[in-house]
């Protein structure tokens, strides 16, 4: 019910125009959502008569929409991860940077919890995902061909997009924000990037600097946060590492760290964390996730020590660890990756395989369109 990942996901969805419009929000007992199945089988058999395959529509302005859309609602950063795979599966080159490089002219739009105030429910009765691709209409590729055999301009101009409710989704007038809700950061900490939910965070914590403590993984986290004795105060900048897509392994969603007990007591309800994990997108806080490259393989995450400074600066894009580069040269050199738990089988092929939260986090061999496939209806 809230803007989390599978919300998130429906929108970017339709935006992709691989849903029929309005396909992203009805709730499950509207009666709605059981005729939009039953088109959705009619269209399907269409499509396969026509010879419109996934690939005809997953282009490079079909993605670009869907970044759009993605900043418009304040979705979630693991869509981030999905789209970037999705566009390497089909030989779209979709470099991280392109989500910041439309961040600024993407207007955030839907007042949704956890960065807003209401519930998918009341998104869809304000008038839903294409009631907010109509506001921003000048900034997407209209001729993008969807699902339905039209452009994405013509599916817009047959259904009803005007705004119901505008608390819940803002004119472009009025905007939540000029710019949008997500941005890749890069610096000495992260040189192939990660990301931040900005429209999530205190916006106290976007521009600060603070002490590292560092977790070594989650059982050293959990183990620790709550110890009364933990040195930590409302300035630091909590890090957790080997949570990534190998050091996990998996890249699961640990990166909404817990405030320390000792903080809560205080009243801190926000503190900058940073890690190579994921977080749900029901999450919130100044959370900075995906750090590339992450900590299991050598990326300067592994490096932090307790009491390093970490500066933040988000108008700049920056992350940085504030550590002379001789003193971070000579902890490289007594570095030495996690030790591998499995010799064989699936797990040794992941952690082989896989890529970076920069490129997706799918294997390596998946990208680009399999000869064999590329024709291949495959519609699910």
């Amino acid at each position: 019910m809230t803007m989390g990942t599978t919300s998130t996901m429906a929108c970017v969805t339709e935006a992709l125009g691989v849903t029929l419009p309005g396909g992203a929000a009805p709730p499950a007992v509207d009666a709605r959502r059981a005729q939009l199945a039953e088109a959705a089988g009619r269209q399907i058999v269409a499509l396969v008569d026509r010879d419109l395959k996934p690939g005809d529509i997953l282009t490079r302005e079909a993605f670009e929409n869907a970044i759009r859309v993605l900043h418009a609602i304040s979705g979630s950063t693991n869509a981030i991860l999905h789209l970037i795979a999705y566009a390497g599966r089909v030989g779209v080159d979709l470099p991280l940077g392109l989500f910041d490089e439309l961040c600024a002219s993407a207007p955030w739009l839907v007042n949704l919890k956890p960065a807003g105030e209401f519930l998918m429910e009341d998104f869809y009765y304000a008038g839903g995902l294409p009631a907010v691709m109509e506001q921003i209409s000048d900034l997407l590729h209209l001729d993008a061909i969807t699902v339905t055999g039209e452009t994405l301009g013509e599916n817009l101009a047959a259904v009803p997009t005007g705004i119901v409710d505008e608390n819940v989704i803002r004119p472009r007038a009025r905007p939540l924000d000029t710019g949008g809700s997500l941005v890749v950061l890069r610096g000495s900490l992260c040189p192939d990037g990660a990301v931040m939910k900005i429209s999530a965070a205190d916006p106290r914590l976007r521009r600060h600097e603070g002490r590292a403590l560092v977790f070594e993984d989650i059982h050293d986290l959990a183990a620790r946060v709550d110890d009364p004795k933990l040195d930590v105060d409302p300035d630091s900048v909590m890090v957790l590492r080997n949570a990534g897509p190998v050091g996990a392994p998996g890249m699961p969603e640990w990166g909404h760290l817990p405030i320390p007990a000792k903080l809560l007591r205080q009243g801190v309800e926000d503190l900058l964390r940073i890690s190579d994990a994921r977080m749900s997108g029901t999450s919130y806080g100044a959370v900075v996730l995906h750090v590339a490259p992450e900590s299991a393989v050598g990326g300067p995450l592994a490096l932090v020590e307790d009491g390093d400074l970490i500066r933040l600066d988000v108008e700049e894009r920056r992350l940085d660890l504030v550590v002379d580069e001789a003193e971070l040269d000579r902890r490289r050199e007594g570095w030495s990756p996690p030790e591998r738990k499995d010799e064989r089988g699936y797990r040794r092929l992941y952690e082989d395989r896989v890529l970076q939260a920069n490129e997706g986090c799918d294997f390596d061999f998946l990208r680009g369109r399999s000869p064999a496939l590329r024709d291949a209806v495959t519609y699910l």
